[in-house]
């Protein structure tokens, strides 16, 4: 058995983090490659490597005299390096990197360069500590001219050089481009690389370990201790994802989605939790009705009316235009017979609203045009909603019963998620009111 173990910021932002993660990783002999992250806050009112790699960076390409900020910078850095080393009682520097650094910043390399060298240096240590062989991933992780991941490439030399080697640390949330410059995945992207390492090594599991026992069924912000989630399918994670629920990155779910390869998300500070297992397909049935819910705020939405537009071919598509040569991506478009509604961000319409109305009127000369902001979207997500009956009912029901007036619904055919529109003030009441009916109550 081959297990792919990814660990966030959080569970590597101190030598004592560290200790957790090497007891944890040292249990299991199959967990033989790691991913690591850059070390995290250490408590609330610390700054994560990474924020200040950039914060260095940006001091180092100003054209002023400021080479004393940049300096204080990085040496703020290196101690956070060097006091994890000194925990760990390692023999390592890492003066010859940080020298390469500080060069490369006076170069004004690039600020993805930058923001590497935090998971590049925790790589360092991790192997050294663990006496794993490091693998910088720019020798393995490959995107192509357009800037966009190459996943066959990666796949290919990855596979090939992971096949000779038994254990190793390969640092998250960078690559190279086809000249060698360095390129990082947004941010959050070492889960991506956890899950692109899974993939080349046939790996049976991917553990990814946060300072979370798995996903939520909603928002601990505002649910008050929700319920955790033992089973999610990659589809439930997407949506869920989607709509805010942040404890994987969503596109970290491609690589192994495409193996078979369930990703188990862990807690380094509670590892005997089991967390969230997902996986491509189960049988094992929900513990409620629904999986999740989560949702997100600020949409405006344009409903266009127009008598018999469902006869017209065409309609639909000359309204999608508009919005396309404007730049705005569409949310949801429920319709009816005579009247289709847009959902878009408020913040990217705002700008463009006047061109979007005028273009709307030219292509199509509606009867009537109306505009709403300050909108929300939940998703209720589940693969137990296909076997119940009476499920928007319920939702209905409670959202009636917790006075929030519903502003739109929209059900895809695969009956996996219902999308709710409300207004930005009744958002927190709408979570509530469908977790317990659906979880509290059970009804």
């Amino acid at each position: 058995m081959i297990k792919v173990v990814k660990f966030g910021g959080s569970s590597l932002a101190s030598a004592a983090q560290f200790k957790k993660v090497g007891a944890i990783i040292r249990k299991e002999e199959t967990r033989r490659y790691v991913v690591p992250s850059a070390p995290g806050k250490r408590h609330s009112g610390d700054t994560k490597v990474t924020d200040l790699l950039y914060k260095c960076y940006g001091q180092a390409i100003l054209d002023d005299d400021r080479e004393e900020d940049f300096e204080e910078i990085l040496k703020v850095i290196k101690d956070r390096y060097d006091s994890i080393i000194n925990g760990l009682e390692l023999t390592i520097s890492l003066d010859d990197e940080f020298k390469t650094i500080r060069e490369n910043f006076s170069k004004k390399i690039g600020r993805d360069y930058a923001a590497s060298r935090g998971e590049y240096l925790n790589g360092i240590i991790m192997a050294a500590y663990l006496g794993y062989e490091f693998i910088d991933a720019a020798e393995v992780i490959f995107f192509d001219e357009e800037g966009e991941f190459d996943a066959e490439k990666t796949n290919e030399v990855l596979s090939k050089r992971l096949a000779h080697t038994e254990r190793a640390v390969i640092p998250g949330f960078y690559g190279s481009n086809p000249d060698g410059t360095i390129h990082t995945f947004s941010r959050g992207g070492s889960d991506i690389t956890g899950s692109i390492v899974a993939r080349a090594v046939h790996a049976d599991m991917y553990e990814n370990w946060t300072d979370v026992s798995g996903f939520l069924i909603a928002d601990p912000r505002i649910i008050k201790n929700p319920k955790a989630i033992d089973v999610i399918t990659y589809r439930e994670l997407r949506e869920l994802s989607y709509m805010g629920a942040t404890v994987l990155h969503e596109d970290a779910i491609f690589p192994v989605r495409r193996e078979g390869i369930p990703i188990n998300i862990r807690n380094t500070n509670a590892p005997e939790d089991k967390g969230t297992l997902i996986v491509e397909a189960t049988c094992q049935k929900p513990r409620f009705t629904i999986t999740g819910v989560a949702g997100k705020k600020d949409f405006a939405s344009i409903t266009v009316e127009k008598a018999m537009m469902n006869s017209e071919v065409g309609f639909c598509r000359k309204v999608l235009t508009v919005f396309e040569d404007n730049g705005i991506s569409i949310e949801h478009m429920p319709s009816g017979i005579d009247t289709m509604t847009i959902f878009v961000h408020q913040d990217e319409f705002a700008e463009r609203e006047q061109k979007v109305i005028a273009g709307i009127h030219r292509a199509v000369e509606p009867d009537f045009l109306e505009l709403e902001s300050d909108l929300a979207l939940i998703a209720v997500v589940g693969r137990g909603m296909r076997a119940t009956r009476g499920t928007s009912g319920r939702i209905f029901s409670a959202l009636a019963h917790a006075n929030v007036n519903v502003k739109m619904i929209d059900q895809g055919s695969s009956e996996l998620n219902i999308i709710i529109g409300v207004r930005n003030h009744d958002f927190d009441a709408a979570i509530k009111a469908i977790y317990d009916i659906f979880v509290n109550t059970r009804i």
